[in-house]
């Protein structure tokens, strides 16, 4: 049974990996046809659109306004809602829509996309996730009517409601207002805090969100109720989550805010407020977001530094985010926190995280630095002119699936833009799942236990 097991979990991965390839290549092949197009576009230009769209990453080597038709920014959208759903997700919604029985096998592959400890629920699980996404896309697009509506006129506005809505809650950071991001809206309060709050709740992960419904939203009203009740009721992995997206999120605000505070470039023309707003802008949108309120060329070499560290950390699991995410990067400090004080076990909120999560954490942290390496690498000796710092920049946002740029990006050669691409694609199905799908997938459990000995660490 335990091979069994096995064997579906690496069909699984061979799905996911798959399935987001597909969906690349023929989302290229459908925006290079010249109804899609108001100019031609070469086919690398449309297939590195495709890859940033599916991988929810927002780098870009045209600008999506000028470029595309309607027709063509419809595709666009539909490829970022499959990328921030999960190929997974959205070919099993369709089975629901033609009402198809979901399989026991095909429960296995939901079961093993999202991580979860059990089959029972499955469907209604994929169900909440769906429903959920729209409504929380739905209330976004409404918020971001009010700028767009009266700005655009009603059908356009409308149109890029919705399109923002959606690429802000998968995370994607692709935008068709033009080759400047969010800049113009950078003191715009309902632009900024409608695009935070629907990144946020897009990269906290859809099991957080079931945990937090059950737990939190249904006792507010209650006699006795809490918020601090009511966290101790969410699971480990949800109080890691939730912990670790407001520390980052903080983190990452208080630093932008002191390095950027007199960078005419960037913050130094704005007032207190604006800056405050600025910075908590660009420290959620470094969660692999990819929206900009400010020009990331003109941003300090510092900040640009922290900024690759964040888009590196990402997300939470089983969301619309990328990077190693946020539980991995909590448990590896708690280990290391465990080591100083002396203690054998990993522990975080009363309880102990178990050894295979370590291994895999561990996995997940050096085969992303060793891609990350790889492709930097390779992209600097590609591009000799170019500051590393900014080859830096765009490998991470690449390898996060972030989609900030220092405006490097339609600067780059044709052979540096797949180097890109192929970081967007490890980023977006995983490191360990690319690792196992050229790998053996697993080894047979071996009948004796070797002996164990030490070696010198350190």
């Amino acid at each position: 049974m335990k091979e069994r097991k096995k064997s579906i979990r690496f069909t699984t991965m061979q799905l996911i990996a798959a399935g987001f390839l597909g969906t690349i290549i023929l989302g290229g092949v459908l925006l290079h046809l010249p109804m899609c197009n108001t100019k031609p576009i070469r086919f690398t230009d449309a297939l590195f659109t495709a890859t940033s769209a599916v991988c929810v990453t927002g780098l870009v080597s045209i600008v999506p306004a000028t470029q595309f038709t309607v027709l063509g920014k419809g595709i666009l959208l539909v490829l970022i809602q499959i990328g921030g759903l999960g190929v997974i997700a959205c070919t099993f919604s369709f089975f629901l829509i033609l009402k198809k029985k979901i399989t026991l096998r095909e429960r296995i592959i939901i079961q093993e996309t999202y991580n979860m400890d059990t089959l029972s629920g499955l469907v209604k699980f994929l169900i909440k996730i769906i429903k959920g996404t729209f409504i929380v896309e739905g209330v976004g697009a409404i918020l971001f009517a009010f700028q767009f509506v009266p700005e655009y006129g009603v059908v356009e506005g409308i149109c890029y409601s919705i399109f923002h809505a959606v690429s802000a809650f998968c995370n994607a950071g692709i935008d068709i207002l033009g080759d400047s991001s969010f800049i113009k809206y950078a003191t715009n309060p309902l632009i900024n805090f409608t695009t935070m709050s629907l990144i946020v709740i897009g990269g906290i992960g859809f099991t957080v969100w079931g945990d937090m419904l059950k737990n939190v939203f249904h006792g507010i009203g209650k006699e006795g109720y809490s918020v601090r009740k009511a966290f101790t009721k969410l699971t480990l992995h949800s109080k890691i989550a939730i912990s670790m997206t407001i520390a980052l999120i903080l983190v990452g605000m208080v630093s932008f805010f002191v390095m950027e505070y007199a960078n005419p470039e960037t913050f130094g023309n704005m007032t207190f407020e604006e800056k405050l707003m600025a910075s908590g802008f660009h420290s959620v949108s470094t969660r692999t977001a990819g929206f900009a309120t400010v020009p990331q060329a003109g941003l300090t070499n510092g900040s640009k530094l922290i900024t690759c560290l964040l888009m590196f950390v990402g997300g939470s699991p089983a969301g619309t985010a990328g990077g190693v995410k946020t539980t991995t990067v909590a448990m590896l400090v708690l280990t290391c926190r465990s080591v100083i004080k002396g203690g054998k076990d990993t522990e975080c909120f009363g309880r102990k995280i178990v050894e295979d999560n370590i291994r895999t954490g561990l996995a997940v942290i050096f085969l992303s630095m060793g891609f990350l390496i790889m492709g930097t690498v390779v992209v600097s000796v590609l591009e000799p002119d170019v500051e590393f710092m900014n080859i830096l920049y765009e490998t991470t946002s690449a390898m996060g699936t972030v989609g900030l740029s220092a405006n490097l990006t339609p600067e780059l050669e044709t052979a540096s833009k797949y180097i890109i691409m192929t970081l967007m694609y490890i980023g977006r199905i995983g490191p360990v799942t690319m690792a196992l799908i050229f790998g053996k997938g697993h080894t047979k459990d071996r009948v004796r236990e070797l002996p164990e000995k030490r070696i010198l660490v350190g």
